[in-house]
């Protein structure tokens, strides 16, 4: 028999993530990546998959009664130019980290197109570590775009 989560199902009603050991994502979603690209992190809210690799964030959503349509959307690290994040307070408060990229794939001033996308997290989610990653991400990417 199955082992139900009943908290886990919650979690994912409410929009929330529950973190993935990248090695189990590795497993299912390795032939969707590219060449010579690896998962870092990921976080699965019910079927629904977002995955944090050394090129981009994917978005894996499964779609039908099956699950056996599946959509891959991506947004490039390269493109992320700002990171936000909101820790959870009491009760039931989640934390959020928001991404804002560049939707241009040229990444050229004076033609950009600002895309956010906010992520939310059980409070019992440490988001610190995805919170550095996309920082020092930022910084790098600010620095290459504006040097």
């Amino acid at each position: 028999m199955a082992n139900f989560n009943f908290n886990h199902m919650m979690q994912g009603i409410l929009g929330n993530m529950s973190e993935q050991s990248a090695e189990e994502l590795a497993t299912e979603f390795s032939p969707y990546l590219f060449d010579n690209e690896t998962i870092q992190m990921g976080y699965k809210l019910i079927r629904d998959v977002i995955l944090f690799t050394d090129i981009r964030i994917i978005f894996v959503d499964k779609q039908g009664a099956t699950g056996k349509k599946t959509s891959f959307k991506s947004i490039f690290l390269s493109h992320i130019i700002d990171v936000e994040m909101e820790t959870a307070g009491r009760s039931f408060d989640d934390s959020e980290i928001t991404i804002t990229y560049l939707k241009n794939v040229n990444r050229q001033s004076r033609h950009e197109e600002h895309i956010h996308t906010t992520f939310e997290f059980p409070k019992s989610t440490d988001i610190l570590q995805l919170y550095r990653f996309l920082g020092n991400l930022v910084v790098q990417n600010r620095e290459e775009i504006n040097g």
